[in-house]
């Protein structure tokens, strides 16, 4: 698998996501991608009770451990790289939680747009 260039969605070197747990399609901690990542795992969320319980609803658990991939389970305010069209489904059923833009890559705008990704921006100044 040949990794996609890493940068965000300003063109810029793509930040550090989530290490805690590690996250990302490569589990480098980045929303890294390539050609093989069909869920195109771009979008870098902030966690939030509501989407928590909305990715639970539709058969993605996020917040319950699984020891045995080493994953602890989510909790509100952990960082996650999100596919880009869960994150869209979300937003269209109000539950999409606020996305780190600076570490949410570039690959994400062929699938949401920016203007959109602002909007629930925690870190545009």
């Amino acid at each position: 698998m040949k990794m996609d260039e890493s940068i965000n969605i300003f063109g810029e070197p793509l930040d550090v996501c989530g290490e805690d747990p590690v996250t990302g399609f490569f589990r480098d901690g980045k929303c890294n991608t390539c050609r093989d990542d069909l869920g195109s795992h771009t979008v870098c969320i902030e966690a939030s009770k509501a989407f928590l319980e909305y990715s639970r609803f539709k058969g993605n658990d996020l917040s319950t451990p699984v020891p045995e991939y080493d994953f602890k389970g989510l909790k509100p305010g952990d960082s996650w790289c999100l596919c880009a069209a869960r994150w869209l489904e979300a937003l269209e059923n109000n539950r999409a939680p606020r996305v780190h833009l600076r570490k949410t890559h570039i690959k994400a705008l062929e699938i949401v747009p920016l203007e959109l990704l602002k909007k629930y921006a925690v870190d545009l100044n």
